[in-house]
């Protein structure tokens, strides 16, 4: 009887095998969700959007015009930034527990010094420079290549 129950465990497994023995193993057919390729085309676009940004950043000089820990006077310092110099582009920022508005993209050092001098009229707590990370428009970092 145990013979009778082993071989018949034996045949139940061979027919029941996963696998399934042919002649021809030299083609492999893939079935891919057509959503793969969609996929991998937005990953490549944010990559490049993503690249794009990291390029136009260089380093350059930003004027600290306040640093405080009264959020109220660093909206009104950024206020007045906007209504005496629109042309500069101002940046709020919070590092606890301060409060700095930085402002303009300045390449070069002199640049800085010459709107140092006139905001220092409507700060008179004092503005100062500092090496920063600025914003570089393509059209001009091109045009210095």
């Amino acid at each position: 009887m145990k013979s009778f129950f082993a071989c018949l465990f034996l045949f139940i497994t061979i027919a029941a095998s996963a696998q399934q023995l042919s002649s021809d193993t030299s083609t492999v057919l893939i079935h891919k969700d057509p959503r793969i390729d969609l996929l991998v085309k937005k990953q490549a676009e944010i990559n490049e959007e993503t690249t794009r940004n990291a390029r136009r950043v260089a380093k350059g000089y930003r004027l600290l015009v306040v640093n405080t820990n009264k959020r109220d006077e660093a909206i009104n310092a950024k206020t007045k930034l906007y209504q005496y110099f629109p042309e500069l582009k101002s940046y709020l920022l919070y590092q606890s527990p301060y409060f700095k508005l930085k402002a303009g993209n300045f390449k070069e050092r002199k640049d800085a010094e010459s709107y140092q001098k006139k905001l220092n009229a409507y700060f008179p707590s004092g503005v100062f420079i500092m090496n920063d990370l600025i914003e570089v428009k393509p059209d001009k970092e091109t045009a210095d290549l």
